[in-house]
């Protein structure tokens, strides 16, 4: 019980970062640069890649996919928490890979990020690995 409860606390931070990150995206200023001409000029230069986007594009669409991403993540887990928690919590593979995935977003937000995204991605991973723990524990 306290395993299921932990996954879901953890699957809920990153759905809330997920989705707030998406309204930031595109119903806020938040993630726009602070230098204005650096703005105009991202929305008229094409990156290395391709010229059929613009940096201001990309930059739009990739954090759009990370809100999604960590939106998919929240969603499935605490599904999977409420609705088959027995299932899930014997998954080794899905244990595993949630583990992998918030550590590697851990590590993302320590290097790249600020402070908020890495205290509450932290949390959710304390969470799921206290819940992978108490479920290895035997009782």
């Amino acid at each position: 019980m306290i395993a299921q409860l932990l996954i879901c606390a953890s699957a809920a931070i990153v759905l809330l970062l997920g989705t707030v990150h998406l309204l930031y995206t595109f119903a806020s200023n938040k993630f726009q640069p602070r230098d204005s001409a650096l703005a105009e000029h991202m929305q008229n230069v094409a990156p290395v890649i391709t010229r059929q986007t613009t940096v201001w594009r990309a930059w739009v669409g990739f954090n759009a996919s990370h809100s999604l991403g960590a939106m998919l993540f929240g969603l499935v887990y605490g599904y999977l928490a409420l609705a088959a928690p027995l299932a899930l919590l014997r998954d080794g593979f899905l244990l595993g890979l949630g583990v992998l995935f918030l550590a590697s977003m851990a590590v993302l937000a320590w290097r790249y990020w600020f402070r908020i995204p890495l205290i509450g991605i932290s949390l959710a991973l304390l969470s799921f690995v206290s819940a992978v723990v108490l479920q290895a524990l035997p009782l």
